[in-house]
């Protein structure tokens, strides 16, 4: 349980920073512990030894089985929301469920990260940008909605911009993580784009990018960062340290592009990370530009 939650330091931004009331970090950990499983099960990434599938009531060897994996997960997070055999079997479900309770949250966002993976299992190229953000709405926009949630500010205006900027983060990820991605036979650039720029594959499996690559990532790193403005007044749409909580999910995907760029939109040697210096001027200057409203 704890190699999970520690993956929060390795993200574009903060998951659940000390300045929250205490009830808003339990809530937002025990969301991304349950997000992380998920995406360590589609990706493969599980602890050796199957003591996941063991806690999912299956055998060490099915920890393989991602299908498998993630129809278990989803039985157990039916156990969450009042299943009829026992409460949740995995430690990271048993922290979700108070939480669950608590804030009166539905299961469709928890189903949406499992499908997304389960996508993950069939689909391996996308074709189209509207593709892509539609894997995007079951893979990251959930978890914003989620956010909203727990804190009792949704509303559909909210959810919008939450949207926007959850989508953002997600294509920000799969810009610096093209090579990662390419590993596992992933690749998340759309082929139109690729066609557009004239990007072969081969051409991303190289050490470092050359013109048509670095162009192709300039573009998506573009439509990235419009997202994040569309999503932005999201940020002046809520107080107090709601607020500051926000700017850091903008402000990280905006660091993360700034450090893209730095690198010339060379993603292939291994993906541009910001420094926390850059990432806390980007955090200020959002805090800064976004409208307040109410």
């Amino acid at each position: 349980m704890s190699a999970t939650l520690d993956k929060a330091a390795a993200e574009n931004f903060p998951v659940a920073p000390v300045f929250l009331p205490r009830a808003w970090r339990d809530g937002l950990t025990a969301v991304y512990g349950y997000a992380r499983l998920v995406d360590d099960i589609g990706d493969g990434d599980l602890a050796p030894g199957g003591h996941d599938a063991v806690l999912l009531g299956l055998g060490p060897a099915a920890v393989d089985d991602r299908p498998a994996m993630l129809d278990a997960l989803e039985a157990d997070l039916h156990r969450v929301f009042g299943g009829t055999d026992g409460p949740p079997r995995h430690p990271l479900l048993q922290a979700l469920r108070p939480v669950v309770r608590a804030h009166d949250l539905t299961p469709e966002p928890f189903l949406g990260l499992i499908e997304a993976n389960r996508q993950d299992q069939r689909v391996t190229r996308y074709e189209t940008y509207a593709d892509l953000v539609g894997y995007c709405e079951l893979s990251a926009n959930p978890v914003g909605r989620l956010v909203l949630s727990l804190t009792g500010t949704s509303t559909p205006e909210r959810v919008r911009r939450s949207d926007a900027v959850c989508t953002a983060l997600q294509i920000v990820e799969h810009i610096q993580d093209v090579a990662e991605d390419l590993g596992r036979d992933r690749i998340y650039l759309p082929a139109e784009d690729m066609r557009r720029f004239h990007v072969t594959e081969a051409e991303l499996a190289a050490p470092s990018a050359g013109a048509s690559v670095r162009s192709l990532i300039a573009f998506e790193a573009e439509r990235a960062r419009e997202l994040l403005k569309e999503g932005t007044p999201l940020v002046g749409s809520v107080h107090g340290r709601l607020r500051l909580l926000l700017a850091g999910f903008v402000g990280g995907g905006r660091a993360a592009l700034r450090a893209v760029t730095a690198a010339g939109f060379d993603v292939l040697p291994g993906p541009p990370k910001p420094t926390k210096h850059g990432l806390l001027r980007e955090v200020a200057a959002v805090l800064r530009t976004a409208p307040r409203k109410g």
